[in-house]
């Protein structure tokens, strides 16, 4: 069996079980505890990945594999699945969404970490504000492009940008990003309804 460093909080390790769900792996995977930190290290992790972060994943061979773009594309292959696209033009817009969906969980991490692990006499509200500022610039792109996407995750691009979007509603609700991306939010309501989805739900 699997193993796999779990946080039910992280956007990357969701990402992940959403790929696990849809490929039918899950079932194969073991959760195993984690308290990832920017600052405190887990040690846990570190016996899978030397930078203690999640999703860390060992192969029943006992194959170390980090970070969640590798994870999933192994679990692509070991399912034969058809997350990643195979023609040459549709790959490379699929990599780039999957990169846009990163971004997003990337920046939000960064404008959280500044507030939740910074003592409050080093916090520096312009750079949780130029983090946002990239989340906000990602949405429009999304916004641009999403009357194009499928509402299944079926492909590795959507999924990640899926799993940015819980992210932001589950530490972010204050952004409210429904409301200047209608069409980003119509779509969502239909992809995050998704057993896939539904099933890696973030909670505390």
């Amino acid at each position: 069996m699997m193993q796999l460093f779990f946080a039910s909080t992280s956007a990357y390790v969701r990402k992940v079980m959403v790929c696990a769900t849809v490929l039918g792996l899950a079932d194969e995977i073991e959760k195993l505890d984690s308290a990832a930190h920017p600052v405190v290290r887990d040690e846990r992790i570190a016996r899978f990945n030397p930078l203690a972060k999640v999703p860390a994943l060992r192969t029943e061979e006992g194959l170390c594999l980090y970070d969640s773009r590798v994870i999933c594309e192994y679990l692509n292959a070991r399912a034969q699945g058809h997350l990643y696209p195979v023609n040459a033009e549709t790959r490379w817009r699929s990599l780039t969404r999957q990169a846009l969906g990163d971004g997003i969980i990337d920046a939000a991490l960064l404008a959280r970490y500044e507030f939740t692990a910074r003592p409050a006499g080093k916090q520096w509200q312009g750079w949780a504000d130029a983090q946002l500022k990239k989340v906000a610039a990602a949405l429009s792109q999304i916004e641009s492009q999403v009357s194009h996407f499928s509402d299944q995750p079926d492909d590795i691009g959507l999924i990640a940008i899926g799993c940015a979007l819980g992210y932001l509603d589950f530490r972010f609700a204050e952004l409210n990003w429904r409301a200047s991306h209608p069409l980003t939010a119509a779509w969502f309501a239909l992809f995050n309804a998704h057993p896939a989805m539904t099933a890696t739900h973030p909670h505390v």
